[in-house]
């Protein structure tokens, strides 16, 4: 198993242009490496997190259809899915790198953008909107020193962003950080809420 996580990290030295080109029209592909293998620079991640997601896809009943399953414990490990987990997790599953990118493109569950440790997520959603959900959110930007919306702060312990709605429109507006639920938000709360996690 530690051979085939090693392996994504590497590429086949090319024997001729002919190679380079098949490389290049085979970049939304993954390869597995036949020769000597290195860990290069663009693996920026924790090498832990890669062995445990390894683990996790190799008990999978069948990878067939586990996909989004997959990226789920990625973006639980990681807490984002940049392009080095996306390729990993294709490599992993054995699909293309493009199959990969569309189901993470799809499902706004999904981010590629780092969040922070206690992501705030404000409801955007009709319900919330017309009751001053903007005004939380300019609240929020406010108290974390001018950070804006899909930022991470710079100690990289909150993040801000904006659903669509949260399907609980009676307690809008609404304010999620993690899993943790608040409603009936107003600007004046904002600071309690943010001391609650520091």
């Amino acid at each position: 198993m530690l051979k085939k996580i090693l392996s994504f990290f590497c590429k086949p030295k090319p024997d001729s242009d002919l190679a380079n080109k098949k490389e290049r029209n085979n970049s939304m592909q993954t390869s597995t490496c036949q020769k000597e293998c290195r860990i290069p620079e663009r693996a920026t991640l924790p090498k832990d997190l890669y062995l445990k997601l390894a683990e996790f896809i190799s008990e999978l009943p069948q990878k067939e259809g586990h996909l989004v399953t997959a990226l789920h414990n990625a973006q639980h490990l990681f807490g984002y899915l940049p392009r080095e987990v996306q390729e990993f997790v294709a490599d992993q599953m054995e699909v293309s790198l493009a199959k990969v990118y569309g189901v993470v493109s799809f499902y706004t569950f999904f981010t590629q953008i780092p969040k922070g440790k206690y992501p705030i997520s404000i409801c955007m959603g009709t319900a919330c909107f017309v009751v001053g959900a903007d005004k939380v959110v300019e609240s929020f930007k406010q108290q974390l020193g001018g950070v804006e919306v899909s930022e991470v702060t710079p100690d990289g312990k909150f993040s801000i962003d904006c659903l669509r709605c949260v399907g609980a429109c009676a307690l809008a507006p609404v304010v999620m950080v993690g899993e943790k639920v608040y409603g009936k938000v107003t600007p004046d709360q904002v600071k309690d809420i943010i001391a609650d996690f520091s």
